[in-house]
């Protein structure tokens, strides 16, 4: 299946894009401290120590967006709980991110982000829930409603409606 290359594939540009991240960051800091200016009155080694932190900062959480991808390709299961909202921050961050370089940029730059996009978005949905041949001979949707021997039914035993019946199409009129 395409599943594991493409959430290990997620992974390696997320670790290279924080590592990426990290340095440019951290060398935008010593040209910032080696300038010796001042931008708008603040202190150049104030900025040159808040470029350098921010980069460590968004290198981690690249890097920790990458290890979830990392997991789930080695666990072959989906994400859960904090290392899923960790993948679905990442593909809002390269959203946002493609928007603004677009502009600032350029349209590769644009084409990066909505790859790494992509990427994170085939990670996070191809290891949803598939029906699978009991599911579909049961009747049932995957999520223990209708056709299991708990679904359709709730804790006190009563038949729980699935919603409004199915509409079908009226039969050809042969006249």
């Amino acid at each position: 299946m395409i599943r594991r290359p493409v959430a290990v594939i997620t992974a390696i540009v997320l670790f290279a894009e924080g590592g990426g991240l990290a340095w440019l960051n951290w060398f935008l800091g010593i040209v910032v401290d080696r300038q010796d200016m001042s931008l708008a009155g603040l202190d150049p080694h104030a900025m040159s120590v808040s470029s350098k932190a921010g980069g460590v900062v968004f290198g981690l959480y690249f890097a920790l967006c990458g290890v979830a991808a990392l997991l789930v390709a080695l666990r072959d299961r989906p994400a859960r709980g904090v290392w899923r909202i960790l993948l679905i921050s990442v593909a809002v961050v390269h959203g946002l991110l493609g928007a603004f370089v677009v502009g600032l940029v350029g349209w590769g730059a644009f084409a990066f982000m909505m790859v790494v996009l992509g990427l994170v978005l085939l990670t996070l949905m191809t290891y949803d829930r598939q029906v699978g041949p009991a599911d579909a001979v049961s009747g049932g949707d995957g999520n223990g409603t209708g056709g299991g021997p708990e679904g359709g039914k709730d804790d006190g035993g009563s038949p729980v409606e699935d919603g409004p019946a199915p509409v079908t199409p009226p039969a050809p009129s042969t006249s």
